[in-house]
């Protein structure tokens, strides 16, 4: 006689409990069998011909049959156990995303320092031999259903025989497992046995510190890869340090040019590795929120990072200054505290650093995988040595946070020069234009990392550019000292219906046609003027065609320029009022416009805020990467009296 079984769950009014429902299911399915058939299947909670799933939501009742019976997580190779294990479909997923199925076609190794019960071994060994899970299992959940094809399934299975004896008889790659504890190796011996693979995996107890790459012989580079303690305590976790710490530094020292994996649910102690990520993947372990993080082993005679470290004359072997810890401990902090933000708003360009620390005044901001410092003047109270030894601790500490890319680290320096006299930089980077594109937002912009002083994208705008873009849907848009244009990108991008950019520069209006050429925009209703701005509104307050014609104006201009372009000295200070007052003469009466400008000290004139409805909105303009330093820029969105 066949058997069932009912698996529920959910709950309404009606059914409180999983047992009751599962049972109401029960006998409704025997009943209508026993009138159908008049016949009843026996109950078996355990092994039943048919497992029947029941899932109750918002009243509504979703039925279905189980196909796979047990769990098709076991495998049935494990029979020993250590703690903590992990499951083996997570196991043989992480695999997969570490490229283990393509680096083992190359022939390369794997090493797990870490193996436990030695399930990824087990797992890294059936996908390089192309040995289907389960391959083994007596029954399915199929196997009771009435449709079951038996002749199919048998064929389906004598081919993954096949292919798994033509993957074991092959040259197959180097697999091998350490760990510290004589028990785990014990256990992972055993399942290794059951597995069937015990010619092809080698575990030997060892533990981390001595960690090294075989040299009984030749071996291809390949993963390592290890699923090592998260600490569910805080004291656990700083018992841990020490261990991620040393895994970190054997990789560096054993395992040049090698692929590393781990899974990690703790993002204090992953940091701890002193490694750089390439790729990030959310996942969980069990209950556990944790992360699959890859790496690619920098070779250490290759590496910039560490060339350029030995040219610092004040750094001996293995040794980091005080000063430099302190600012690479400083960079650490803020990345932390703006790593949510950065991963909820899917920003890639951000400020890191902003003279936290008076002594080291310099700016760091990321661009993508680039770094870029700007170095300003240092206080008035830090003599010219002081300040070359404060600049050497820069250098040191970011190169440290950006391990294995100082290449892509780019400097330059934000005050006056003084001949000879002004150091340089000395890390040894590339001195080549470094142009790309960079997202935000979902639009792209070209930005130059070193030409200029500025990059092409002012990044504390970033909150003004998304209030334009919410602004812009079906206006009549002017952008007043341009630059790169990039807040008229926003504004098309927002639905504006036409938009005029003007700026002097030849470059920079160069630039903005550029961008515009990145994001598909038409150039017949948006276009960029090359022109003395300051000229062109006075002469457009003379044109009564212009008059009131901009619904949306941003103006944004230089705190100072004596340019030979321009026949006067500007001084936004002195000069804001003129300025305001001929581009209100532009604004539709029922328009807006965004005043910006960077001068630290700059005071709104009286005048204007009587003239018209002034609202300083300074404060809404920073995203959590400005908030501690709101005197970068000030901002007025400025509309006609009533």
């Amino acid at each position: 006689r066949e058997t069932i079984a009912v698996d529920f769950s959910g709950s309404n009014d009606a059914i409180r409990h999983t047992q009751f429902g599962a049972q109401k299911v029960k006998d409704g399915i025997v009943d209508k069998l026993q009138e159908q058939f008049l016949d009843r299947p026996d109950v078996d909670l355990k092994l039943p011909d048919v497992r029947i799933n029941v899932r109750l939501s918002n009243n509504q009742a979703n039925v279905s049959l189980d196909m796979s019976g047990d769990s098709l997580h076991k495998r049935g190779y494990r029979k020993a156990m250590v703690a903590a294990p992990l499951k083996e479909n997570l196991a043989a997923a992480i695999l997969f995303r570490a490229n283990w199925l393509d680096i083992s076609i190359r022939g390369g190794t794997l090493i797990d320092p870490m193996c436990g019960s030695g399930t990824i071994l087990i797992e890294a060994a059936l996908i390089a031999a192309d040995i289907a899970p389960n391959l083994n299992r007596k029954k399915f959940g199929f196997h009771g259903w009435m449709q079951y094809d038996i002749n199919l399934w048998e064929k389906i299975r004598r081919d993954a025989l096949d292919r798994r004896a033509i993957g074991l008889a092959k040259e197959f790659s180097e697999i091998r497992g350490y760990d510290k504890d004589i028990k785990a190796v014990k256990a992972a011996q055993e399942n290794i046995i059951s597995a069937g693979l015990d010619k092809h995996i080698r575990v030997i107890a060892k533990p981390l510190s001595v960690f090294k790459v075989p040299t009984h012989k030749r071996i291809e580079p390949g993963l390592v890869i290890c699923n090592p303690p998260y600490g569910e305590r805080w004291g656990d976790v700083e018992a841990l340090k020490p261990l991620y710490k040393n895994l970190g530094e054997n990789l560096k020292k054993e395992c040049p040019g090698w692929y590393f994996a781990v899974m990690s649910g703790n993002r204090e102690l992953s940091s701890e590795l002193r490694l750089r990520a390439e790729k990030k993947y959310q996942l969980f372990n069990g209950a556990i929120p944790s992360q699959l993080i890859l790496y690619k082993l920098k070779n250490i005679a290759d590496s910039p990072a560490l060339k350029s470290l030995k040219d610092f004359k004040h750094q001996e072997k293995d040794l980091i200054s005080k000063g430099a810890l302190m600012l690479l401990n400083r960079l650490k902090k803020n990345s932390k505290k703006l790593n949510s933000w950065l991963k909820k708003s899917n920003i890639s360009s951000f400020r890191l650093y902003d003279a936290d620390i008076p002594e080291y005044a310099v700016a760091i901001d990321i661009y993508g995988e680039f770094m870029y410092v700007q170095e300003y003047a240092p206080p008035s109270y830090i003599d010219s040595n002081q300040s070359k030894k404060h600049s050497d601790h820069v250098q040191e500490a970011v190169a440290l946070f950006w391990e294995g890319q100082t290449s892509k680290i780019f400097f330059n320096q934000r005050r006056r020069q003084k001949g000879h006299n002004q150091y340089q930089f000395n890390l040894d980077v590339s001195k080549q234009i470094k142009t790309f594109t960079l997202y935000e937002s979902g639009f792209k912009f070209e930005v130059n990392i070193n030409a200029y002083l500025d990059t092409g994208l002012f990044l504390d705008h970033r909150p003004v550019r998304r209030m334009i873009h919410n602004m812009a849907r079906e206006k009549r848009f002017l952008n007043l000292f341009c630059y790169t244009a990039s807040a008229s990108v926003y504004a098309i991008k927002g639905g504006a219906k036409s938009t005029l950019s003007i700026d002097m520069s030849k470059s920079y209006v160069d630039w903005a046609k550029r961008n515009f050429v990145l994001n598909d925009i038409c150039t017949k209703t948006n276009r960029v003027l090359r022109e003395n701005c300051l000229s062109w509104l006075d002469q457009a307050t003379k044109n009564e065609n212009i008059l009131n014609q901009y619904d949306l104006i941003f103006l944004d201009p230089p705190t100072f320029s004596n340019s030979k372009k321009m026949d006067t000295v500007f001084d936004v200070q002195k000069d804001h009022i003129k300025l305001i007052d001929n581009s209100m003469l532009l604004l539709s009466p029922n328009g807006s416009l965004i005043f910006s400008n960077n001068f630290r000290n700059f005071s709104m004139s009286s005048k204007i805020i009587e003239n018209y409805h002034v609202e300083n909105i300074t404060n809404e303009t920073f995203d959590p990467d400005f908030q501690r330093n709101k005197k970068i820029h000030n901002c007025w969105l400025i509309k006609h009296a009533a």
